[in-house]
């Protein structure tokens, strides 16, 4: 086996970092344009400028949601932050974190039987920090549900 991943001080959260700020810049890029063009067009009246910059708010508004994406790891457990979704996670509940080669996000196995994708953790842009990130991840939940199972919950 390779060395084992250092554990990082908690709370840590983990997020695609670029492709938060690719996003946001965009969101916020397309918002300005299409105001800046509803403010130009002489002929758009108070309602259609309005429309214009509702469609430039909207799209910024889809984006930024898209960016929120994050996994927040704490003492009592994980927080998986997806984009309409959020939901909270005991260590014990993690049986395994997955990035498989071709995989979009990490996805964590749980104790019900079913796989949670957690976007935060992505390969798209910055692939070695996705990796570093699934590796930090993965010896948390090791270490976490191996050390802490009969903790009281508080």
């Amino acid at each position: 086996m390779s060395d084992p991943t250092p554990l990082p001080d908690l709370p840590v959260t983990f997020r695609p970092g670029r492709t938060r700020v690719i996003l946001l810049t965009a969101g916020l890029a397309i918002f300005v344009v299409i105001t800046t063009i509803a403010m130009l067009l002489e002929q758009l009246g108070p309602g259609e400028r309005l429309s214009f910059i509702l469609t430039g708010a909207l799209i910024f508004g889809v984006l930024a949601l898209l960016a929120r994406v994050r996994v927040v790891a704490e003492d009592s457990g994980v927080t998986v932050v997806n984009i309409a979704s959020r939901r909270r996670l005991e260590w014990a509940q993690i049986l395994r974190v997955n990035l498989r080669p071709g995989d979009p996000w990490v996805f964590l196995d749980l104790s019900d039987g079913t796989s949670l994708p957690a976007l935060g953790i992505q390969p798209g842009v910055d692939k070695q920090q996705a990796i570093a990130h699934t590796r930090t991840l993965r010896a948390l939940a090791e270490a976490r549900s191996v050390h802490d199972p009969g903790r009281p919950q508080g």
